[in-house]
């Protein structure tokens, strides 16, 4: 521990992607912490130091923390209650099925409903789910409402900021901290919690709850308007004979905007981004924002087209029949180090392509199995020449550090047509088109 090396017991509430996550790292920061699911799979499997998912660096820390016996994991609330100082509130908040875009709240409000007849003295509980603003608020009333202890429960929200394939990283040494907060006692205990990466110089930066629930859904929003910025600059690129690469690069050293998430591409996918514009545009309509729902409904409907050009790109390409040609996918999963498939602009794709009768194979280094579940009735090779071999046109699609590997000349004698899409930007085309292929990338000259 750093600073004054303050160890406390924390649960955590949900062992998905963040709840595990934070779990782990909360114990590496040398706290005792129990972790509770609904779920006995994912908990036994945890228990015996296996993640559900694919994570950089996660699997080999949470054995560690195992063995150090600073983690550990339960199926019952009546335990956490009693065992913790702090309880983190980490469970999925996925967009609700009414077409609304609303968040689903049920989980969060189902793991404070199981968690406050337990607790029966004073104690913090900490939301981490991603929430509309003002949900903080109904939460301390109904907890208060059912707690032993009553108003001796206190709640703060502390959101996450959490980057697939570099969620570890992000967890023990966040360029943030935020505390959303109703009084000192809760800012004072939380600093207690994160002591080692604030004694660090990692800002901790404390506000009022809904204003820490706006920052989490602002952060996310602006960057999904970054990215479909550069996006319709690459539809501009196109339309004038312009390259939106140097174009990205160049705006890109203005410090006031700076060159991350100015990728052009597919943009963006997976569980955060796109439900959580969606909710907030919801949140927004309900309180009259309109200007705010306009800004994210353009976002997302420019973020979705990207999808739709790369499915003409590959018409153009072959033609103007999909029906019987043979494409290779490079990328399942909606981003690199990930195998997270939820909302992938590949994914998605390559459905699209099927639909319209092409015989579509798919390779990922990482996500395959999760894709088949999704999508059974695409085609999965074990490497990208099973995937390539006889193909008329490859998909890059997931820019993996694989691909940018691979050697063209080599996959050219595979395939029965050199044909590439690069949906990413990140392929050297001036490697491909050297070893014979014909390459097409969304808002780059053809040459």
């Amino acid at each position: 521990m750093g600073g004054n090396g303050q160890i406390l017991r924390v649960s955590v509430i949900g062992t998905g992607y963040l709840g595990l996550t934070h779990a782990v790292c909360m114990a590496d920061l040398g706290h005792q912490v129990l972790a509770i699911d609904v779920d006995a799979e994912k908990i036994a499997k945890a228990a015996r130091g296996e993640t559900p998912f694919f994570e950089p660096g996660l699997e080999p820390l949470l054995r560690k923390n195992l063995d150090a016996g600073r983690l550990r994991f339960t199926d019952s609330f009546a335990e956490i209650g009693e065992f913790g100082d702090v309880h983190f509130i980490c469970v999925g908040t996925p967009q609700s099925k009414d077409g609304t875009g609303h968040a689903d709240l049920t989980y969060v409000f189902g793991a404070a409903e199981a968690l406050a007849p337990h607790l029966n003295r004073a104690t913090l509980v900490v939301g981490k789910s991603t929430v509309p603003v003002g949900t903080s608020r109904q939460l301390i009333d109904r907890m208060q409402a059912a707690a032993p202890a009553g108003e001796l429960v206190d709640y703060a929200f502390n959101p996450e900021f959490l980057r697939e394939g570099y969620a570890v990283q992000d967890s023990l040494t966040p360029d943030r901290i935020v505390f959303g907060v109703t009084g000192e006692s809760a800012e004072t205990l939380l600093r207690r919690v994160f002591d080692t990466p604030l004694s660090s110089g990692i800002p901790g930066i404390t506000m009022d709850l809904e204003t820490a629930e706006l920052v989490k859904v602002a952060a996310n929003s602006f960057l999904a308007t970054k990215i479909s910025f550069i996006n319709v600059m690459a539809e501009m690129c196109e339309a004038s004979g312009a390259d939106v690469i140097k174009l990205a690069d160049a705006i890109g050293i203005d410090e006031r905007i700076g060159r991350k998430f100015l990728s052009p591409g597919l943009g963006f996918g997976g569980g955060c981004l796109p439900k959580d514009i969606r909710a907030f545009r919801a949140t927004a309509g309900e309180r009259g924002v309109g200007s705010l729902v306009d800004l994210l409904t353009t976002v997302d409907t420019i973020n979705l087209g990207r999808r739709h050009r790369v499915i003409d790109l590959a018409r153009q390409a072959l033609g103007g029949d999909l029906s019987g040609k043979r494409i290779a996918v490079l990328g399942a999963a909606f981003k690199p180090n990930s195998d997270d498939i939820r909302d992938s602009p590949s994914l998605d794709i390559s459905g699209r392509l099927s639909d319209e009768g092409a015989i579509v194979s798919v390779h990922d280094p990482v996500a395959m199995a999760n894709a088949k579940r999704v999508r059974p009735e695409l085609r999965y090779a074990d490497s990208v020449h099973e995937a390539a071999d006889g193909a008329d046109l490859v998909l890059h699609l997931t820019e993996w550090a694989d691909y940018r590997a691979i050697d063209p000349a080599a996959l050219r004698a595979t395939v029965a047509n050199p044909v590439l899409i690069d949906g990413r930007c990140t392929l050297d085309a001036a490697a491909w088109r050297a070893a014979g292929w014909t390459v097409f990338v969304p808002g780059r000259p053809a040459a």
